[in-house]
């Protein structure tokens, strides 16, 4: 007899050999594989596997939260096999990173105008400008109970008129699967899932010719009239200036308007791409590499040699682009809504 999560079950027996369970409620917290028996009245096949982090382990019911930040419930009795395996799949191509260090990387280019600590979780604000700007970034132990955190968050952001978001990320070693289902239990909606993407910055430097490109440290009425948020506050020109070192690509085009734009925020060897916009008339001509050229080429100049970016996961178009430069996805990231309230920009 195998024993799971405080229930004695009998061990399997597959054609092929002897299955077993091999986790356990002590597991929670763990990276997991499990197999499960489907539904006797779905048609198909007979298992399914299941691999993410074992959210939970209660009342009968395993929660395991998968890369993609789904979270998936399986009864207990319908276990076959299950094991723990290791936190993180070993990369095979972009620069070595750690979950954090893109993290703080990432925050770093987009400050909010307003932050607070809450212990080792950071508050932010930006008169709702994207959701990025206006959520927790919870890195660690915010020095309270969870309920009592979420509540000290809830009426932090309510001063300030504003929903409250928690950001947290998903798939890969240190990342908040745990978190994510805690929220979810509270009745916090995953509003937006997009991911971070990493690689390297020289190939991306030589592979556009990029002639044409204007770059500037500051977004002028250009930039802006191409940049596809309009009526942009005082604010929201803050964020978007903000970071250690801030560049901004236009490729000049009609009537005054851009053919493409681009942002970057280069932090000591990491280079950060956003705002990478194309005149729709003007698409799959090069341009959108022309700009992440121009703008890669300014970050080698003053010592980055990796690079990252934000792409959400129905932006087919911007993910092949992507794919296309030697980019692949390091890990995706969510942003919580409270309970009753509704959202803001992403």
């Amino acid at each position: 007899m195998i024993r799971t999560g405080g229930v004695n079950r009998p061990v399997e027996i597959s054609a092929t050999g002897r299955l077993e369970v091999r986790i356990t409620a002590a597991d929670v917290g763990k990276r997991v594989s499990v197999r499960r028996l489907n539904d006797p009245a779905r048609a198909g096949e007979k298992f399914t596997d299941t691999v993410g982090v074992l959210a939970s382990w209660d009342d009968g019911v395993l929660l395991i939260t998968r890369k993609s930040g789904e979270t998936v419930r399986i009864a207990e009795s319908s276990l076959v096999a299950g094991k723990v395996v290791p936190s993180a799949p070993a990369r095979r191509r972009g620069p070595a990173a750690s979950y954090e260090e893109l993290a703080r990387v990432s925050a770093r280019a987009w400050r909010p105008v307003e932050s607070e600590r809450l212990g080792a979780w950071e508050l932010r604000a930006a008169a709702g400008f994207t959701r990025r700007a206006n959520s927790v970034l919870p890195l660690g132990d915010p020095g309270l109970p969870l309920d009592e955190a979420l509540s000290v968050v809830r009426r932090w952001y309510g001063e300030r008129g504003l929903p409250a978001y928690v950001q947290t990320a998903t798939g890969a070693e240190g990342t908040q699967e745990l978190l994510c289902a805690e929220l979810e239990g509270r009745g916090w909606t995953r509003e937006v899932t997009a991911e971070l993407w990493t690689g390297a910055l020289a190939p991306l430097a030589d592979r556009e010719e990029p002639a044409g490109v204007v770059l500037s440290r500051t977004a002028d009425e250009a930039w802006l009239a191409r940049y596809r948020r309009r009526g942009l506050s005082e604010v929201a020109l803050k964020v978007l200036g903000s970071g250690p070192s801030v560049w901004f690509a236009t490729v000049p085009g009609a009537d005054g308007v851009p053919a493409a734009i681009g942002r970057c925020v280069v932090d000591g060897r990491w280079a950060g791409f956003a705002a990478v916009e194309v005149d729709p008339a003007l698409r799959r001509r090069g341009l959108a590499s022309a700009v992440m050229a121009a703008l890669a080429g300014r970050a080698l100049d003053e010592g980055a040699s990796a690079a990252w970016l934000q792409v959400e996961t129905d932006n087919t178009a911007a993910r092949a682009l992507y794919a296309g430069t030697g980019f692949s996805a390091h890990h995706a990231y969510h942003h919580y809504r409270e309970p009753g309230n509704s959202g803001s920009g992403r």
